[in-house]
């Protein structure tokens, strides 16, 4: 079976859409956090509304784009992710991004509205630094050892995987990169307030972003709308995927009050 060579295949794009939905009434994109994909959301599809349409992002770097460079800054993700929204700014759309995923969908909103383009109804950050919050340690230079560690105390990753050598030397150039792109951002030092509303979530005892920290997040939104905070690590969300994302709709009705008398989340199966 004849294929096409490498250079004239068509580049992949970084959204996937699992369950498209005709003239859906808003459409949600989801980034994910440092090393990882947008497999973190596959068990959340089912609980969101059946009207609207979920758009799962992946980073350079892997899965579907496993053979494009890493992307070198959170303003080159955020551009990376641009035409894909573009695309989509025909309807209602929203952003959620945990940790990295939090900076990215932070950066694409900024890069929007300096672009005079369309912004998203609704932004939620989840377990990352506001702006000026710089992180307090280089991960991505940490010994291999020391960062299975830390990986395995943030509970993100299988411990299967980091004790896996193979495995681990295909997974951590993918992490490495990610870290330097988060621990490396300089946010623009004129950024203005956001004036898309803000939600911001966290879990109590997470060791990368104490609740403090992301309390400073009411500073950067003309509408903040709470930080909400859940009893657990990095990944609070975990073991509680239903409430979660019944309060993510919640959060996104209250921003954008036209969705509100949309029926209620619904399971899609």
């Amino acid at each position: 079976m004849l294929t096409d060579p490498p250079h004239l295949r068509p580049t992949p794009r970084p959204g996937f859409c699992p369950r498209p939905v005709p003239e859906p009434t808003l459409r949600l994109f989801l980034f994910h956090h440092a090393g990882g994909s947008q497999l973190l959301f596959r068990e959340w599809l089912a609980h969101f509304p059946p009207d609207w349409e979920i758009h799962l992002l992946d980073a350079p770097g892997r899965g579907r784009l496993a053979d494009l460079p890493f992307c070198d800054s959170a303003e080159e993700l955020a551009g990376c992710f641009r035409e894909e929204i573009l695309l989509a700014q025909d309807r209602p759309f929203a952003f959620f991004g945990h940790s990295m995923g939090g900076l990215a969908a932070y950066e694409l909103t900024q890069r929007l509205a300096r672009e005079q383009l369309r912004q998203p109804v609704w932004l939620g950050v989840s377990a990352r630094d506001a702006p000026g919050v710089g992180p307090d340690s280089e991960r991505h230079r940490l010994p291999d050892a020391e960062l299975r560690r830390h990986l395995a105390a943030l509970g993100g990753t299988a411990v299967e995987v980091l004790e896996d050598e193979e495995l681990w030397q295909l997974l951590a150039p993918v992490i490495r990169g990610d870290l330097r792109l988060v621990e490396t951002w300089q946010p623009r030092p004129d950024a203005p307030r956001l004036t898309v509303p803000l939600s911001v979530f966290g879990g109590t005892d997470d060791v990368v972003v104490a609740p403090d920290r992301l309390a400073t997040w009411s500073a950067h939104a003309e509408r903040f709308l709470g930080l909400h905070l859940f009893e657990g690590d990095h990944f609070y969300f975990r073991g509680r995927v239903p409430q979660f994302v019944d309060l993510l709709v919640a959060q996104i009705r209250a921003a954008a009050p036209s969705l509100a008398s949309c029926p209620p989340a619904g399971r899609v199966v």
